[in-house]
């Protein structure tokens, strides 16, 4: 047999690697400093750049975009080349994925710091990004398949199927969730509105959690675990059975995240059905990841890859029983819109992504230095450290969820809420978020480890940057299919894999969308719902802008908690105008979608200025640039042309005289602040974020409720 030699190009590997520690480090201290800052204000240091509104979405994007993302490249561009016995299809393209990402994460960071944001979760990075984004992105993917396809090993083995899953599917997540419409350089507007726009944003979000943070760590699992334990993998039919109901049943549970919202109840049962059926592939995965260490527990104790990696492979069992267990509504009802949510989502994060990453790292770095690690010591003292920081930040926060929840929704004998003012349930488990904190610089101080051992390693050895290698070409030849081996047929048929994936990833989000778009019945209308005007849409782009949405909702859900609270319960049709929805995923203040007329303009003035003025031992960050920076009215009219593209009904050349209204409704509000004390130009951002806030919840005419929702 004529052997063919070749070489695997280790230096990209190694330069992904590098990339994960840099990130993973930053993305760690930010979120370090947004933890602190829940309990000490003062750490936003009163600069508009470092506020929470601007940190928290730069921590999740550096932390999935850059550490997480990093970390699946480097282990991708490892394993694939030895899965299929060939280097990657084109170093060049490979060179261009790695600083074409980096340069996209740079781009991100300064952009989010600058208040540059869509809001929307997971995908807060403006259109010219998201465009970079997919450019990279399909490089990536030309790579990999490239690989595949010129592979020397005939079947695709388990973790390629996975990594095909991820990158079909990432691609069509992005694309959907993306369309938007260009305002200027660094502003849009997405196409979707209101109802619409949360299904399609929570299709995308779920599913960037599935097929970013699990389907890629999953095919790492299914390569690194086997290595690092010299098992085989327990069961390749259990791994056929876990990929295909997988990818197919994950899809559908994106409506879970709207729980007794105003999407159409189908679409939330679905979404409900749909994430309780996820239980068993999502377990099949982790007794198969488990089960492949029989006959090799009792190394488990010596050896920290190990332990990283079956702590990693327990946290995926763990967060992926409490979603469906999150998605059912009574379970639902008490937990969504609290901190339970971030400890659910941290314990994903921190022990199934981090862990796998750092066991991940551990076998590699020495592997492309030629040399051992640099101390085993060091590494289980990182595994404790990590350890110890998940149970110390996942414990408190779930404690917190339940203390915020049942505080909300406490009656007196009398029948009248318990605790009205929403800020004294922020208080009480302020002892929570600082053991939260104590609990993030433990699992800090465990990576600052890995640093230093994996640059000890490396310091120590050489790198190999081309591995030598050898294997006999291979050619597929038509074949019929016989009994039984329908999928093994599949396995040596990249494209037809991939064509496979793509129908199965599908189904789901086609029978969720179509009927929410195109069924008017879905998305009622309500005749007194009225576009924004002008002062009132700047209004809510500095809303935006600042990040409120990170810790208010917009969403009064149909308790009686929530409605003697706020009032009215949210409707389908006051959502028709708003491009994009900001319904929040988290209450670390009240909702504000019955805001409107609850307090004076002058409260608003002077809660933006010193929150503690108003409402005494808010933890909410100052806003004072507000009082005194300019509004941008140039931007006004290619903001009411953009909406007026996507639906919204403006007037024909309205755009020719918005800025007459907009100044117009700002004098007043001008006035009215002067009269009470306040001297401001009606031209400051804060005149235009008054008009927004005093909009909400005024469309239905509902009765504002007597009891205070306090501050934050």
């Amino acid at each position: 047999m004529n052997l063919e030699k070749f070489s695997y190009d280790n230096k990209i590997v190694r330069d992904f690697s590098i990339a994960t520690l840099l990130w993973g480090g930053v993305g760690m201290l930010v979120g370090l400093i947004i933890a602190i800052q829940m309990y000490l204000p003062e750490l936003n240091f009163g600069f508009q750049y470092t506020t929470f509104g601007r940190l928290r979405p730069l921590h999740t994007n550096a932390v999935i975009f850059a550490f997480i993302g990093n970390a699946i490249f480097a282990g991708i561009y490892y394993s694939l080349q030895r899965l299929c016995k060939a280097r990657m299809y084109s170093d060049l393209l490979s060179k261009i994925h790695f600083w074409g990402w980096q340069s996209i994460i740079v781009a991100a960071a300064v952009t989010l710091l600058a208040g540059i944001t869509t809001s929307k979760e997971y995908a807060e990075l403006e259109w010219p990004i998201d465009i970079m984004i997919a450019v990279v992105w399909l490089t990536f993917g030309f790579n990999m398949m490239g690989t595949v396809i010129k592979r020397r090993e005939k079947h695709m083995y388990v973790a390629i199927w996975f990594y095909i899953a991820t990158f079909i599917t990432v691609t069509v997540l992005h694309v959907v969730n993306s369309i938007e419409i260009p305002v200027s350089f660094l502003k849009s507007y997405p196409v979707y509105a209101g109802v619409q726009d949360a299904l399609v944003q929570w299709w995308y979000g779920h599913n960037a959690v599935a097929f970013f943070l699990t389907t890629p760590f999953l095919g790492l699992m299914y390569y690194y675990l086997p290595k690092a334990a010299n098992r085989p993998v327990y069961s390749y039919k259990l791994s056929i059975l876990h990929f295909w109901s997988l990818i197919f049943l994950y899809i559908w549970a994106g409506p879970h995240h709207l729980l007794y919202s105003a999407l159409p109840d189908w679409a939330q049962s679905l979404g409900t059905v749909f994430s309780i059926m996820l239980i068993a592939p999502s377990w099949g995965g982790m007794l198969n990841g488990l089960l492949t260490l029989r006959g090799a527990w009792d190394r488990v104790r010596d050896n920290p890859i190990l332990k990283f990696m079956v702590v990693a492979v327990t946290a995926y069992g763990m967060s992926t029983f409490e979603g469906p267990m999150l998605s059912l509504k009574s379970f639902n009802a008490l937990t969504h819109f609290t901190d339970w949510i971030v400890g659910h989502v941290h314990i994903g994060a921190l022990g199934w992504n981090g862990f796998m990453t750092f066991g991940m790292l551990y076998w590699l770095v020495p592997r492309l230095f030629r040399t051992e690690l640099y101390s085993k010591k060091m590494a289980n003292a990182h595994f404790w450290l990590g350890s110890l920081g998940i149970v110390l930040y996942a414990v408190p926060l779930y404690w917190a969820g339940l203390t915020q929840s049942l505080m909300w929704k406490q009656f007196t004998p009398l029948g009248i809420l318990q605790y009205p003012n929403f800020l004294e349930t922020v208080l009480q488990i302020v002892p929570m978020y600082i053991i939260r904190s104590i609990g993030g610089l433990f699992y800090l101080s465990g990576f600052v480890l890995i640093v230093i051992n994996l640059l000890k390693t490396a310091k120590q050895g050489s790198l190999l940057a081309n591995e030598e290698a050898e294997a006999a070409p291979i050619k597929i030849e038509k074949e019929k299919i016989k009994r039984g081996s329908a999928h093994r047929w599949l396995e040596k048929r990249p494209v037809q894999f991939l064509l496979l994936s793509t129908i199965a990833i599908l189904i789901g989000g086609i029978v969720e969308m179509i009927p929410t778009f195109l069924v008017k019945s879905n998305i009622p209308t309500i005749a007194s719902v009225k576009p924004y005007s002008p002062l009132e849409l700047q209004g809510r782009d500095l809303y935006i802008r600042e990040g409120c949405n990170n810790c208010h909702s917009q969403l009064v859900r149909p308790f009686r908690s929530e409605t003697e609270r706020y009032g009215e319960y949210s409707k389908a049709g006051e959502y028709v105008y708003d491009h994009p929805f900001l319904w929040g995923s988290k209450r670390t203040g009240p909702d504000l979608h019955r805001v409107g007329g609850k307090y004076s303009n002058l409260w608003h003035y002077l809660h933006m200025e010193d929150p503690r003025s108003m409402s005494p031992g808010s933890l909410m960050p100052p806003y004072p640039w507000l009082l005194e920076q300019n509004l941008d009215m140039e931007s006004t009219p290619a903001k009411i042309s953009a909406l007026r593209m996507v639906g919204v009904p403006y007037e024909e050349g309205y755009e020719e005289f918005a800025n007459d209204d907009l100044m117009k409704q700002a004098q007043l509000i001008s006035e009215d602040l002067l009269n009470s004390g306040a001297v401001v130009e009606p031209d400051k951002e804060i005149v235009a974020l008054i008009a927004y806030l005093q909009r909400l919840g005024t469309d239905i005419k509902a009765q504002p409720k007597t009891e205070s929702a306090g501050g934050m």
